[in-house]
């Protein structure tokens, strides 16, 4: 039978003008929808959004979803899909994933990350392969991969950093001085040069004049 415009008792087994749906057939759902003050019965195929279906020996029927910010479930307590904006990890949904996992955003799920050691001591101050020479240097430190991510497109965090450092020792004892060091020497001296050859022209133009 119908009431109204909509077929409000389509697969039901008994069904009330006021209340709508009061049993439905054996593979159909009971969801008792509300809008406002009215509720009314219905019999469903597959529940609605933020339910699922939950089927026992008297009547199948449409349950709420338990958990927050999910969409859909499969039971009281697993969520199989979340919100917008919020990724799925074991049957519940986060805004962002727990720790040592990373998020998939194509399929808006948490999936276990790279997971990384401890960072290892700050190694020796060094430039250009050399402990000595310079004022400044850099010191390097690493920690291991301990445990890949299960999708290659996930990267890892860094493993290796360095700093700026200041060597211990500026000059090398008993060794060459920097090649820099030795270029400034050579400018000075060519300079040097340089001044002497022109007063020595000058000297000579002067003599000439006089």
């Amino acid at each position: 039978a119908n009431y109204g415009p909509n077929p409000i008792c389509k697969g039901c087994l008994s069904c009330s003008k006021d209340n709508g749906c009061i049993r439905c057939q054996h593979k159909l759902f009971f969801f008792l929808r509300r809008e406002g003050m009215r509720q009314y019965g219905e019999c469903l195929h597959s529940c609605p959004s933020g339910y699922y279906g939950l089927r026992t020996p008297d009547m199948n029927r449409c349950s709420r979803c338990r958990i927050e910010n999910c969409d859909s479930c499969f039971s009281r307590d697993f969520c199989t899909k979340c919100k917008t904006g919020f990724y799925s990890h074991r049957g519940r949904c986060f805004r962002g994933c727990p720790a040592g996992f990373a998020a998939l955003e194509e399929l808006m799920e948490c999936v276990e990350g790279c997971e990384v050691g401890q960072w290892s001591e700050w190694g020796t101050c060094s430039r250009n392969n050399k402990t000595c020479g310079f004022k400044w240097g850099l010191e390097t430190r690493t920690r291991q991969i301990v445990k890949k991510p299960a999708k290659d497109t996930i990267p890892c965090p860094t493993i290796a950093e360095s700093r700026r450092c200041k060597m211990a020792m500026r000059h090398c004892p008993g060794g060459r001085r920097p090649a820099k060091t030795k270029d400034k020497k050579k400018k000075k001296k060519n300079l040097m040069e340089r001044a002497q050859k022109q007063h020595s022209i000058f000297l000579a133009t002067d003599k000439t004049s006089q």
